[in-house]
C-alpha cells in the first residue's frame, strides 16, 4: 500500500510541513507520493531531493532583514519578490536547475493555475525547480511563470491542499495538511498585535527607500489596509473557501491542521515556531495516524 502526503499552501505557515513530515518520520511513516501547492510544492521538492535539513536550517536562520532583502521594486513591476534572489535561494536549499521530477526517488507533483483558462495544472514532469516556481507564483508577489507554453500562477487558487492529486497518482492512504484553516478570522476578528505591527514597520521602512508604497496596514481601523495586506487578505478568504469546498468532496483520510493564525504572509523569520507547532499537531493526532495508516507503512 502506498502512502500519499497531500502538503497544502499557506506562505509562512508552510514551514509546519517541515515539523510534520520529521514527526511523521518518527512513526515510521515515509510517504511514497508527495503533491505540493506552493509552499507545499516547495517543502515537498526538498523532502523529495533529501534536502530537507538544509531547508530546515535556512529557514531556521532567517531574520526580519533577510525577508525584506527578498522585497525588490524596480520599474518593470511584476511583483514584489526579486526573481533573481529566489532563484538562488531555490538552487542552494532545494535542488539544482537540472533536476527533473521524473528522476526523484519519491512520485512528485506540484499544482499551479493556468493563467488563461483558470484550471488547474498538476507538474509531474520537467524540471523540479520550475515546476515549484510555478506553484508558488502567487499574484503580487511573483510574476506568472511561462512553463511548457503557458502562464502558470499559484496553485491554491484552485486547489490548496492536493488530495486528489495524490490519490490520482496511486495513494492508498492520505495524509493532507491544511494550512489554511479559520485563518480569514486572523484578519477579520483579530486586531493586530503590537508586534505584528512593528514587523511590518520596519519591512515598509526597508522598501521605503526605492518606493513611496504602502504595503501593510497602518494599523488604524479608519484607514484602507496597505497593498500587501490587500492581496494576502483576499488571497486567504479564497483558498479558505476553495479549501473547505475541495475537502468536502475530497477528505483525506487524516487531515492535520496546525494552529498557526497568528503567522502572516511573510513572516518568514518564524519558522521555529512554525516546525513546532507542526510537530505538535502530529502529535495530537498520533492514535488516529496509528489506526488509520496501521499496514500501510511501507
Amino acid at each position: 500500500m502506498k502512502i500519499g502526503l497531500a502538503l497544502g499552501s499557506g506562505s509562512s505557515r508552510g514551514w509546519s510541513h517541515i515539523g510534520i513530515i520529521n514527526e511523521l518520520a518518527k512513526l515510521g511513516i515515509h510517504p511514497d507520493i508527495v503533491c505540493g501547492t506552493s509552499v507545499g510544492a516547495m517543502v515537498g521538492a526538498a523532502y523529495a531531493m533529501g534536502n530537507l535539513d538544509k531547508l530546515k536550517s535556512w529557514a531556521c536562520s532567517v531574520t526580519k532583514l533577510d525577508v525584506a532583502r527578498f522585497l525588490d521594486i524596480s520599474a518593470s513591476f511584476t511583483g514584489f519578490v526579486n526573481s533573481e534572489r529566489f532563484h538562488n535561494f531555490l538552487n542552494e536549499n532545494i535542488t539544482g536547475d537540472q533536476e527533473m521530477i521524473e528522476d526523484l526517488p519519491k512520485i512528485f507533483a506540484a499544482i499551479a493555475t493556468d493563467l488563461d483558462t483558470g484550471r488547474e495544472v498538476w507538474l509531474q514532469k520537467g524540471s523540479v525547480i520550475q515546476a515549484v516556481w510555478s506553484s508558488m507564483a502567487l499574484p503580487g508577489l511573483f510574476p506568472a511563470i511561462r512553463y511548457n507554453n503557458r502562464w502558470l500562477v499559484d496553485g491554491g487558487l484552485v486547489n490548496p491542499v492536493p488530495v486528489s492529486a495524490c490519490r490520482a497518482l496511486g495513494a492508498d492512504v492520505i495524509i493532507a495538511v491544511n494550512l489554511n484553516g479559520n485563518i480569514v478570522s486572523r484578519r477579520l476578528g483579530k486586531s493586530v498585535t503590537k508586534n505584528e505591527n512593528a514587523v511590518s514597520q520596519k519591512l515598509s521602512e526597508l522598501v521605503k527607500e526605492y518606493t513611496s508604497l504602502s504595503l501593510f496596514a497602518p494599523g488604524n481601523k479608519e484607514h484602507p489596509p496597505g497593498l500587501l495586506d490587500a492581496i494576502a487578505t483576499s488571497v486567504k478568504i479564497t483558498q479558505d473557501r476553495i479549501t473547505r469546498s475541495r475537502l468536502a468532496g475530497e477528505p483525506p483520510d487524516i487531515l492535520l491542521a496546525p494552529k498557526l493564525l497568528d503567522i502572516g504572509l511573510l513572516e518568514l523569520y518564524r519558522a521555529k515556531e512554525a516546525i513546532e507547532e507542526g510537530q505538535k499537531c502530529v502529535q495530537r493526532m498520533v492514535h488516529e495516524i496509528e489506526q488509520v495508516v496501521g499496514d500501510a507503512k511501507p
